[in-house]
């Protein structure tokens, strides 16, 4: 892996340089399960079998070192769409994600009522996100606020004490250009708030390149009118993230403020399963970027360094796979919600 990915003078030491082969080979464990999810979905989509998809091929590299470097159901996290790679590597199965793409009864999110992808998670304080593009950031900037009031006001739990906590959510570089991308920034640089924010930056928001989106060339050359710091990051390479988001998750604990990550990466598929990508972009392009494929050249790094042989490989593999097939299985199998399901808990039950 390259080792200088990183755009920032403040990361002056690598944190990834003391992760242990153990947890290399997780954080490429999950890397490998989301894609291999990912492509199964794919497969039933054309199938036939679900109606809806949308992927996080190309985004594996920055949605796991999310998850590596939080601190699960005691931090809050405000994901997006996109984000399969990291929600499994949080905490929910295959099996969950599955029901969510058949839209059948135990579906973990919504109850089967909502959009696949649009994850949630109480136990895990993984908020559960809109239909409509970067409500999520202002979710996640409240969340902050209350974690700053409780701490600065003595309202704190036993569960609070001695615990710092952060409020991290993740959007698209098409969502920079909504209001709520701009007032969440707002709020967390005012209040300077323990709350990161991940951009990941895949180049188009559905067709529109990043030229025709904003003016400036970065999505982080814009946090420094928030007073917020922003970072740049390679968000293929799965160290130079990891150490990025180390940074600015221990900084949110230690009372340093907002950070806004911007994660250049790239979705190898079209934006969902309702996009033709060839009105808009080359084949010759989406080769280029392949060519940087976070899963493969971390593979390939886990090679050199002799973390990872082809005997673990093909364990791996063949453990990844029957997990995909049991969760399509028993997604498949599992009933649909009964009709008069779609209006609880929209109305309390009983007489009025």
């Amino acid at each position: 892996m390259d080792k200088n990915t990183v755009n920032d003078k403040t990361l002056h030491h690598r944190p990834s340089e003391t992760l242990s082969a153990e947890a290399l080979l997780n954080m490429f464990w999950w890397m490998l399960l989301s894609r291999r999810v990912d492509e199964r979905a794919w497969v039933l989509h054309r199938q036939g079998k679900i109606a809806f998809h949308i992927s996080a091929i190309g985004h594996e590299a920055i949605q796991v070192a999310i998850a590596a470097t939080m601190n699960r159901g005691i931090d809050y996290l405000a994901p997006y769409y996109r984000d399969l790679t990291l929600m499994l590597a949080y905490g929910i199965t295959p099996t969950d994600f599955m029901l969510s793409l058949y839209g059948k009864m135990g579906e973990s999110s919504s109850k089967a009522r909502q959009m696949p992808s649009h994850f949630g998670n109480k136990p895990l304080n993984v908020i559960s996100t809109s239909a409509v593009v970067t409500t999520q950031l202002t979710h996640a900037a409240g969340l902050a606020f209350a974690i700053n009031y409780r701490h600065k006001t003595g309202l704190l739990t036993p569960d609070d004490v001695n615990q710092p906590r952060v409020a991290v959510t993740c959007v698209g570089d098409g969502s920079t250009s909504q209001g709520d991308f701009h007032e969440s920034m707002n709020w967390a640089g005012v209040h300077q708030l323990p709350w990161v924010c991940v951009v990941q930056n895949n180049q188009y928001a559905i067709s529109v390149p990043l030229e025709k989106q904003m003016p400036t060339p970065n999505v982080a050359d814009r946090a420094t009118g928030y007073n917020i710091e922003g970072i740049i990051v390679d968000g293929m390479d799965v160290l130079a993230c990891y150490d990025v988001m180390h940074h600015a998750i221990q900084k949110a604990y230690n009372g340093g403020g907002p950070t806004l990550v911007e994660a250049k990466t790239y979705r190898y598929t079209p934006h969902s399963s309702d996009d033709d990508d060839r009105m808009y972009r080359s084949r010759e392009e989406v080769e280029e970027w392949k060519a940087k494929d976070p899963l493969h050249n971390f593979q390939a790094y886990l090679f050199e360094q002799g973390v990872l042989d082809d005997a673990t490989l093909q364990d791996m593999e063949a453990e990844v796979k029957e997990m995909v097939n049991t969760a399509t299985r028993e997604a498949d199998a599992a009933p649909y919600p009964a009709p008069e399901e779609m209006f609880a808990p929209v109305f309390a039950e009983g007489e009025v």
